[in-house]
């Protein structure tokens, strides 16, 4: 019987070692176009080289025996090699059809390589993690500067990519689901949505493990939140650990990791990159080089989970094992007392404060100047607003489209995309005021 690895309490025994990257390994073997795609997909137009996850149909060993170097290297947990494998990002490879298959494979293959090294070993149980990316796309984030309400993909349809993804690494026997490199809070909300449907549908119940990666040294995410208020925005969902991956080196990485240890109450994970990329794109840290850097985090007792992402290789994640010898894990922080709350930054409702201030003038059955403003498709005017009342002291702004000539839904929608454009108004909370749930709903998507 499996080990279930929630419920082992070996997280909060001793420090795991997750393994390294997939692309780095994959590199090495020098495949061809002809490697990823075989015989199967011929006849596919486009080129097929690159689409990583795609390998564990048609190159099986190879993802085989990168999980197997890994385990070898003492990693405890390993991902599915699944980054990429939902409708939205194979559609760009026209293999969209085949998610369901990819998913299941990449599941088994990790499975199998896990319970080889489970058996070989009983004391140090291997676990698998189903990898689960943030698409090539993003909930709030236009990819048209000339129109910020516009969106290439809806939460929905997000949603509903990642839960067929999910289902299938459920399926296929994954014992975490790993929503990592988020870049976008409402792209992760999505996935843990889907995550929690999928597990219902499935009948299995698995840790969710989340990853965020920050896109520049003031440590926010590139949808602008900082890691304060991206905790605020995932604080609904049932979280077994947090942490970051990607972004940078070990080193560079360390204050954003203390940060979250001192504020999150999961479990933490790191996964930083071989140092920083030089100017040809290379990682060239060496392991030992970066070993020394993630010493850091463990003696510091920032992590419960620590691994590899860019650059890293086997070797990296070797030298982990001496460094976790007799190391005390993280402790999680106990969960907050006071309400949290966030726009782009953490609002904290502290006792101290007497009373928030919540602006109430972008709202259609209050104020007669923003309803003919949102009629008259005057988005700009109706910004100023709102902008207005949070350089006036307001903590949160609420919004209400709630008029019998409007297409609420619609106006909802819109204007906070525009608001999330705007980041002097978008670091507050939004309050989504409505008579209406079809109108709450299309707000908080």
């Amino acid at each position: 019987m499996a080990i279930n690895l929630e419920k082992s309490q070996l997280i909060s025994e001793r420090i795991l070692i997750l393994d390294g990257a997939m692309g780095t390994m994959i590199q090495q073997y020098n495949l061809s176009e002809e490697d990823f795609r075989s015989n199967r997909f011929a006849d596919i137009p486009g080129l097929m080289k690159g689409n990583n996850d795609l390998l564990c149909l048609t190159r099986p060993d190879v993802i085989r025996g990168i999980h197997q170097k890994y385990l070898e290297a003492g990693a405890d947990i390993i991902e599915t090699n699944s980054f990429n494998a939902t409708t939205v990002s194979m559609a760009d490879y026209h293999v969209q059809d085949y998610v369901r298959e990819i998913n299941m494979a990449a599941a088994r293959i990790a499975r199998e390589a896990a319970d080889e090294y489970t058996a070989k070993n009983p004391r140090k149980p291997r676990f698998v993690a189903g990898s689960v990316g943030p698409t090539n796309k993003t909930c709030s984030i236009s990819p048209d500067v000339n129109n910020p309400a516009y969106r290439n993909i809806t939460y929905d349809e997000l949603a509903t990519a990642y839960q067929q993804q999910i289902a299938a690494l459920l399926e296929g026997g994954v014992d975490a689901v790993l929503i990592e490199t988020i870049f976008d809070s409402l792209n992760a909300k999505a996935a843990i949505f889907a995550a929690e449907q999928a597990m219902m549908a499935t009948n299995v119940k698995v840790p969710l493990m989340l990853s965020i990666t920050i896109s520049d040294t003031g440590g926010r995410t590139l949808s602008g939140q900082t890691l304060d208020a991206f905790l605020a925005s995932v604080q609904h969902a049932d979280i077994f650990s947090i942490g970051l991956n990607c972004s940078f080196g070990a080193a560079q990485l360390k204050p954003f990791l203390g940060c979250l240890a001192n504020r999150a109450p999961y479990y933490i994970s790191a996964y930083p990159n071989a140092g920083l990329p030089n100017s040809l794109g290379v990682y060239d840290q060496t392991p030992e080089e970066m070993a020394v850097q993630v010493r850091e985090y463990i003696d510091e007792g920032l992590v419960n989970i620590i691994g590899g992402c860019c650059g890293t290789t086997d070797a990296y994640i070797a030298k982990y094992n001496k460094l976790i010898e007799g190391a005390k894990p993280h402790v999680p922080v106990p969960k907050p007392d006071c309400l949290w709350l966030a726009g782009l930054e953490l609002l904290e409702v502290k006792p101290e404060i007497n009373f928030v201030n919540i602006g109430e003038r972008c709202n259609v059955a209050g104020s007669r100047k923003f309803l003919k403003l949102i009629q008259e498709k005057k988005y700009e005017e109706a910004l100023s607003i709102a902008r207005k009342q949070v350089e006036d002291g307001a903590l949160i702004i609420d919004i209400n489209m709630d008029d019998g000539l409007l297409d609420a839904r619609e106006e909802m929608t819109t204007f906070l995309n525009l608001i999330a454009s705007e980041p002097e108004i978008a670091r507050v909370p939004v309050m989504i005021d409505s008579s209406d749930h079809d109108v709450i709903l299309a707000g908080l998507k």
